[in-house]
């Protein structure tokens, strides 16, 4: 029985210990997956064993694959359902009996980090705006924190599109499709207004879905290139973005598990739909947050989009990418969904 990457799903595991210690390639035994590095369960043996000494036995607990689920977003492969990641997990530790058992996250995965942000966030919108008085970095932790979420060269995205309403029929040009000028910049998710930043989307549909058309509307969309060099943080989702293989100690595996909830809400910050009138206001904490990803050095952010089904970046230098052709779509029909 050989397991793979993609039953899996660590990313850590897939491009720093599988690629190292796979001896062949082929049909993994566990989820199907064809063409993939394969290799003995029992090799994984160390790095999963210090990923359990974090979870404490508990009748009134979870089995251990439904926290590796929930926590780290392990075993999240269709075929992975709970039996077949208890068969998997039981192999990797030549022990049947520990995936039948109960856990609970040990006292050593609290984190006061995700409370210190809601003090922050409630200060920076209705107190203090400039000067904080909270420290949400005051142990370095979230600069830390933040190497954790670079998106990898291998996952970048290089062709981005940007669209704009048109007036008319008439196309933008391509020197129109831009970032805009500082003066008109009005305020967005990720940056102040006046500090313009680039936003782009994976789709053209995502890029005019952003944008909010009406129905019988022209969009001029824009492709961008954007280098995979770039260094940008991934908010997409960090459960998955994140990996505790990579870490050799146990207080370290806890800490980055106490504290993936606080960097679930970063991405959230981003992420969750915005009324118009409420943007001044409630655009502040996300703002706040790229603000603090430009200064230690990252060329941008990466974040699920509320409006479509691709996923957007907000360049912070919009000379880091390469502007390219323009075409002209027709928005055709405009889906509302409605809750009571």
């Amino acid at each position: 029985m050989q397991c793979c990457a993609s039953c899996i799903g660590d990313r850590g595991l897939r491009k720093y210990i599988i690629s190292d210690k796979s001896k062949a390639t082929g049909t993994c035994s566990y989820c199907g997956t064809a063409n993939e590095l394969l290799i003995d369960p029992a090799d994984l043996r160390n790095y999963f064993e210090l990923l359990i000494n974090i979870y404490s036995r508990n009748e009134k607990g979870k089995p251990l694959v439904e926290w590796f689920k929930k926590d780290w977003g392990l075993f999240m492969h269709p075929v992975m359902d709970v039996v077949h990641s208890k068969e998997l997990l039981a192999d990797i530790l030549d022990d049947v009996q520990i995936s039948r058992e109960n856990f609970v996250p040990s006292e050593l995965c609290h984190s006061e980090r995700l409370n210190i942000w809601g003090k922050l966030k409630d200060e920076l919108m209705h107190k203090n705006r400039f000067f904080p008085q909270t420290n949400i970095n005051e142990d370095e932790r979230l600069e830390y924190l933040l190497d954790h979420l670079l998106l990898s060269s291998d996952e970048a995205i290089e062709s981005w599109y940007r669209a704009r309403i048109q007036p008319s029929e008439e196309m933008y040009p391509i020197e129109k499709m831009g970032a805009p000028p500082k003066r008109l910049a009005s305020q967005g998710r990720a940056n102040p207004a006046g500090i313009p930043y680039l936003y782009l989307a994976s789709t053209p549909e995502t890029a005019v879905s952003e944008i909010r058309p009406h129905t019988g509307e022209y969009a001029s969309v824009a492709n961008f290139l954007v280098p995979k060099e770039l260094k940008l943080v991934d908010l997409r989702n960090p459960r998955s973005t994140v990996s505790p293989f990579l870490l050799s100690d146990e207080n370290e595996v806890a800490l980055l598990r106490g504290d993936i909830e606080f960097l679930v809400h970063l991405g959230n910050e981003l992420t969750r739909p915005v009324l118009p009138h409420a943007a001044a206001i409630d655009y502040i904490p996300s703002q706040y947050i790229c603000e603090f990803i430009k200064r230690y050095g990252y060329h941008g952010v990466m974040y699920e989009s509320s409006v479509g089904d691709g996923v957007n970046i907000a360049i912070f230098d919009s000379s880091n990418a390469v502007a390219g052709t323009v075409q002209r779509f027709w928005v055709s029909r405009v889906s509302v969904e409605v809750e009571n």
